[in-house]
């Protein structure tokens, strides 16, 4: 595996799982692995979760890490070849992606979609750009299109809490005041199709995601109908993919309350954080025993540090 793109790169999700849990068993076991190693993570916007678990879980594995946030430090780069740089960017990515590729062993990228252009956005310019121009593996810690860092999270927080062999899995949509991109959405829409689980998506119309992510998903557009005997409610946010970037829905009746989750199978709740309360999911669904969002959270560490762990080995053993 020479980079960590998205969920395709993922040779077999139970494998991956029951690779994690041992690694949540034991964190310090490969701490060998990394060493004189060096993790670049640079970041294109804010983040909490993924920068905190990632470099966490490269200090598990005995890695150097270096951050730098290209919001506030750094110059702007150009992505697009050929072009006159008379104007904001200062450096392109073919000398920017070849530096660091001299300073670091393995280059972890965040960049979210801009939701102004789908065109642009799914050509996955940045993270695409990186692996292109770096000589060095890239892991992907959230991109214009895909969060495949979060789905693999949400597949080894599937198989902590299920109670059964084929749960009830149902991605919802839920209200949010900025538009937000398909990122989650579409990495867990394609995750949760390579798992042993009845897997619902739910939204309200125009919210459809692109067709080749859901596949033969089962989509309902009645979420009170979509979660009945759910196992698993996974709420996020995204803004229209069709109507790109759009807010078409405000409806604060797909917001995830006490009365939602009622006609589940008492069901986990689940969401990436962070998360708006009483817009996206009720207080008091998220202080209840349903939620499981902060264990959610923990297993980021070890979704990164699995990753990690495989760069390592397929790149420097």
């Amino acid at each position: 595996m020479k980079n960590y793109f998205s969920v395709d790169d993922i040779d077999s999700i139970s494998d991956w799982i029951a690779e994690a849990n041992n690694l949540k068993n034991n964190p310090g076991a490969h701490s060998e692995l990394g060493k004189n190693k060096t993790l670049g993570l640079l970041f294109f916007n804010p983040s909490l979760r993924t920068r905190l678990s990632t470099q966490k879980a490269a200090l598990n594995l005995g890695m150097n890490v270096m951050v730098m946030n290209f919001t506030g430090e750094g110059w702007a780069l150009e992505f697009d070849d050929g072009t006159v740089m008379d104007q904001g960017a200062s450096e392109h990515i073919k000398e920017a992606a070849q530096v660091i590729s001299q300073y670091c062993d393995i280059l972890a990228i965040r960049a979210f979609a801009t939701l102004e252009n789908k065109d642009d956005d799914y050509s996955e310019k940045v993270l695409k750009g990186f692996i292109k121009y770096a000589s060095i593996p890239i892991l992907n810690m959230e991109s214009a299109t895909g969060h495949p860092l979060q789905a693999l999270t949400d597949a080894i927080t599937i198989n902590q809490f299920q109670a059964k062999k084929r749960p009830k899995v149902v991605l919802s949509w839920a209200p949010h005041p900025k538009a937000l991109p398909q990122a989650v959405a579409n990495s867990f829409a394609a995750i949760a199709q390579r798992m042993e689980v009845d897997f619902v998506v739910t939204h309200p119309k125009g919210y459809e995601l692109q067709d080749e992510i859901v596949g033969a998903s089962n989509i309902e557009y009645d979420q009170d109908k979509a979660l009945e005997d759910a196992d698993f409610v996974y709420v996020k946010n995204w803004s229209s993919y069709q109507q790109y970037g759009k807010i078409l829905e405000t409806d604060m009746s797909w917001r995830i309350s006490q009365e939602k989750i009622a006609v589940t199978n008492k069901a986990k709740v689940m969401h990436c954080l962070p998360v708006r309360r009483n817009v996206v999911i009720d207080d008091a669904v998220l202080d209840s025993e349903s939620s499981i969002v902060i264990e959610q959270a923990n297993n980021r560490t070890f979704a990164a540090q699995l990753v990690l762990q495989k760069l390592l080995k397929a790149n420097y053993q």
